[in-house]
Order: C-alpha cells, then structure tokens, then sequence
C-alpha cells in the first residue's frame, strides 16, 4: 500500500454531522485491511476530537496520513483556543455549555480518551487563533 492522504471538512455545531469524518475514516481503514482494534482506536480518537471541535470551534478541518506503519491525524481548527491543556486533559473538566450537555456531549472525556486511544498526541494551542491536535496510532 502507497500512502494515503485523507481530508475532511467539519462544521461547527451542527451535531446532525457530528462524527461523519471519524466514520468514513472508520470505513477507509477498514477497506485497507488494517486490524480491528488498530481502527477501534484510531475512530474513537478522531472521534472525540472531531466533536470537540464541533462543540469548542469554528468547525475545522481533518487530515489523516496512512501508512502500513501508521496512521497520522491532524486535526485543526479556528477556535478560541485552550486557556490551560493541563487542566483540559483531567478526566470530568469541560468547558461545553449546558445546552451541549443536554445533548449528551460535554462530559469532559474528549482529550483524555483521545490520549488514551493514540500512541502520541500533541496539542499546539493560542488563544483566540485555534488548536492543532496531533495524533499517531501505530500498526504494531
């Protein structure tokens, strides 16, 4: 297999598309043969991501890189950005508003189960310009 490079586009707060990307992304590594559990993982994370950027952002943009070693995902968006990653990652923190919580998102499980799923991932972050979020899920 040749590299692959995918893209995908996510719109802000529209919660009837949440998960699209993470889902075709499910579906392409799939049909490139990879094992199930590496595409277990690599969906969860991109998916809690993804609706994070869809709660927290502007929307933003997803671009996957594969491999037969790895699969490499970057996730950027617009957004204001995260005051403080430490306290981001504790499991239970969220910044999501009420109405969000309401839907059922917002627990506070995104960044930690994204850590949890990948084996690196790297948060770049300015307020008031955006976040980019790098995530790496070898085939072993």
């Amino acid at each position: 297999m040749e590299e692959v490079k995918l893209h995908y586009d996510v719109n802000a707060y529209d919660f009837t598309c949440a998960g699209e990307a993470s889902g075709k992304l499910k579906r392409s590594l799939k049909d490139l043969g990879f094992d199930a559990s590496l595409v277990r993982n690599v969906a969860i994370a991109v998916y809690e991501a993804e609706i994070n950027m869809v709660i927290h952002a502007e929307g933003g943009v997803i671009d996957a890189t594969i491999t037969p070693e790895c699969i490499t995902v970057v996730l950027d968006d617009k957004g204001p950005g995260i005051p403080d990653v430490e306290l981001a990652m504790q499991e239970g923190y969220s910044t999501a508003p009420e109405n969000v919580r309401s839907l059922g998102f917002g627990a506070g499980m995104g960044l930690p189960n994204i850590k949890k799923y990948t084996d690196e991932m790297s948060i770049d972050t300015e307020i008031g310009v955006g976040t980019t979020i790098t995530l790496k899920i070898y085939n072993k």
